[in-house]
């Protein structure tokens, strides 16, 4: 009997299992190790006052095939809903205003409607941006923050950029890397864009989005595209994984923690369990979705380049704070989609989705439901304080933000430590090295997040990918 193992339960886990069902058939043993104790990852969906309700990755891109591919197979394409029109917000300047126009994930192509948030100081160095002498090298990549602050001034990074890229991967702009996270942009200037503004305005031209990424479902709004941009599952994505250990037909074992991988003459053998009480499990072939610590540990005796690749992956830690209220309780309910909070703002929060109000199914009970982020990249110590201080830092924000200071009738918190990758300066090429070592090894595969977009598409993308790798390596049972 052919046997494959899948390290790690997330969506890329999951979604490698199901594909190596559909690729192996019935006859061949798919087994699941997670260490955690539930499945999901970064996908988990919780009941908040009587209704389902996500505290992870919120909503994906529509415009990638992934995963409307993925829950036309699971038979859940008539769970699929779309944001309804309410328009997005930003907090800066002390202001809150509507999220601007005419940028690329924060940077200011052409035309950028940018009044309210920008000082008169800001709104003048965007103009002169475009006759500013522009030196950039081909296949380069350095520090988003650093070019935009060189060429635009402080105000576009601290007050569109990094708030907008911050919901994507907790992170910030000065740390993240160009090429991975605004791959449009770096594309336009390798094509000979004589500024960052025509270069941005060209991205937008191309559709170009951030390594398909948007896990947070923010986008700005240039000029929106036909049809929905993002989506997400009604009943939330415990739907998603539920349907897909169920078509997986997968052993899964939870709360299982895998010590080290090692090559035998032919496959591989997974050391399980505890060091005093080890147990054996021999396979014909792997697929590692686990985080870039993880993937460190178990590689680094086996394919030790492929291990160095994945010791410079930062990982980001952040959390999110759901609540509910009694509409009776909120005089002004919140009409917009949500607000990201600039970086310079004096406020704990990054964000706020106003969630009954930008999905309408979470308000068919009449009952309003927000969600807040907290914390980014380098900034853990923010976040190390208890459940009820969180809370009520949270809520001191929404009264600022959205005059909402009724208690809730429902929270919850969840923290998610080292829950995001960090897509930094040379992302691409440390990437590169680590699937070129990995395609050395036959029957072994790399799957998520770390990879080539943190979006649940890019997620399921290289979950196929690894799949079909590890598949065409192993004998069929078929």
């Amino acid at each position: 009997m052919t046997r494959v193992a899948v390290v790690g339960g997330g969506i890329s886990g999951l979604a490698a299992a199901h594909r190596l069902r559909t690729l192996l058939g019935p006859d061949t043993a798919i087994t699941v190790l997670e260490q955690r104790d539930r499945l999901g990852g970064v996908l988990r969906t919780v009941d908040l006052a009587g209704a389902p309700f996500d505290v992870g990755a919120e909503a994906f891109l529509v415009r990638r095939p992934e995963m409307l591919d993925l829950l036309d197979e699971l038979g859940l394409s008539s769970s699929l809903t779309h944001p309804t029109p309410a328009t997005a917000t930003i907090r800066a300047g002390g202001r809150t205003v509507r999220l601007p126009r005419g940028t690329l994930m924060g940077v200011p192509g052409r035309g950028a409607e940018l009044d309210g948030v920008l000082s008169a100081a800001g709104l003048a160095a965007v103009a002169a941006e475009p006759s500013t002498p522009l030196k950039w090298e081909p296949g380069g990549d350095i520090a988003l923050g650093g070019l935009l602050r060189e060429r635009f001034g402080p105000e576009v990074v601290d007050r569109i950029a990094d708030p907008l890229l911050g919901g994507v991967y907790a992170g910030r702009v000065d740390t993240l890397g160009l090429r991975a996270t605004v791959p449009a942009l770096a594309a336009a200037l390798d094509a000979g864009a004589s500024s960052v503004s025509d270069a941005a305005t060209a991205g937008m031209r191309s559709g170009g989005q951030p390594g398909g990424t948007l896990a947070a479902g923010k986008r700005d709004e240039a000029a929106p595209p036909a049809g929905p941009v993002f989506g997400a599952v009604r009943g939330g994505y415990r739907e998603v994984v539920a349907a897909l250990v169920a078509a997986s037909a997968a052993t899964v074992r939870t709360a299982t923690t895998v010590r080290a991988l090692e090559r035998r003459a032919t496959g591989w053998r997974l050391v399980l369990g505890p060091v005093p009480d080890p147990e054996i499990l021999d396979v014909d072939a792997v697929v590692l979705a686990v985080p870039a610590p993880a993937l460190r540990r178990l590689l680094e005796p086996v394919v030790p380049a492929a291990a160095a690749a994945a010791a410079r992956i930062d990982l980001a830690s952040s959390a999110v704070v759901a609540l509910a209220y009694r509409p009776s309780e909120v005089p002004a309910p919140p009409v917009t989609s949500g607000c990201l909070v600039a970086a310079d703002e004096p406020l704990s929060v990054k964000g706020v989705t106003h969630a009954s109000t930008k999905w309408a199914h979470l308000g068919e009970d009449g009952l309003i439901r927000l969600r807040a982020s907290v914390g980014r990249f380098g900034e853990e110590a923010n976040l190390q304080i208890d459940d009820g201080e969180l809370v009520a830092r949270v809520r001191a924000d929404l009264a600022e933000l959205d005059g909402i200071e009724a208690a809730p009738v429902a929270s919850y918190v969840q923290r998610w430590g080292g829950g995001l990758p960090q897509y930094g300066v040379g992302h691409t090429g440390t990437v590169a090295a680590l699937e070129s070592a990995i395609a050395a090894e036959p029957g072994l595969a790399v799957a998520g997040s770390l990879l080539h977009g943190v979006g649940l598409p890019a997620c399921v993308g290289t979950a196929r990918a690894a799949a079909e790798r590890v598949a065409a390596a192993v004998p069929t049972t078929r």
